[in-house]
């Protein structure tokens, strides 16, 4: 169970996370011009306003993708809540990955419940003909922490091995 400071810095971490993504989301709509691009580093990088009713790449699953991706991310943020709840104290990369994700699904759950146009998006990359799909600062938070959890929870199923301080001696075998 993480102590009373880490659950106010958990808290702090999401809520800030959220801020900026509303912020920012808020901005490039009263800013941009919807579906033309703005270059910012030329066509590497550039600023261009689209709603994404789907989920990540365009994942649509029909006429009740809003509702469906609503529910599924209402069940995720339960789970990632139990796993905090269950988080050991000290660990920290698991703690606040799990904070970035759910910053970043709650991010975006805002955007679905106001609006059935769908998630706002205005990031875009391009290499050549090759574009990665528009994102948000959810979008980031969800990505960099499933990244973190995934490393913190392959850390946890690995085997403890007992360090010893280079150039100890091994301890004896017992038989």
């Amino acid at each position: 169970m993480a102590s009373t400071a880490e659950r106010r810095r958990f808290a702090g971490v999401v809520v800030a996370v959220i801020a900026l993504d509303l912020v920012t989301k808020y901005v490039a709509e009263a800013l941009l011009p919807r579906w033309r691009s703005v270059p910012v580093l030329g066509d590497f990088f550039q600023l261009q306003l689209v709603y994404n009713p789907g989920a990540a790449f365009g994942l649509h699953v029909g006429a009740y993708s809003r509702w469906f991706f609503m529910a599924l991310t209402v069940g995720a943020l339960a789970v990632l809540a139990v796993m905090a709840r269950q988080t050991r104290t000290g660990d920290r990369l698991r703690y606040y990955a799990i904070a970035f994700v759910m910053a970043g699904a709650t991010g975006n759950l805002i955007d679905r419940v106001r609006s059935a146009r769908g998630v706002v998006d205005y990031l875009l990359f391009t290499i050549g003909p090759v574009s990665w799909p528009n994102f948000n600062v959810a979008d980031m938070a969800v990505s960099c922490g499933a990244i973190a959890l995934a490393l913190a929870l392959w850390r946890e199923g690995r085997p403890h091995e007992a360090a010893a301080p280079p150039g100890a001696a091994a301890p004896p075998e017992r038989g």
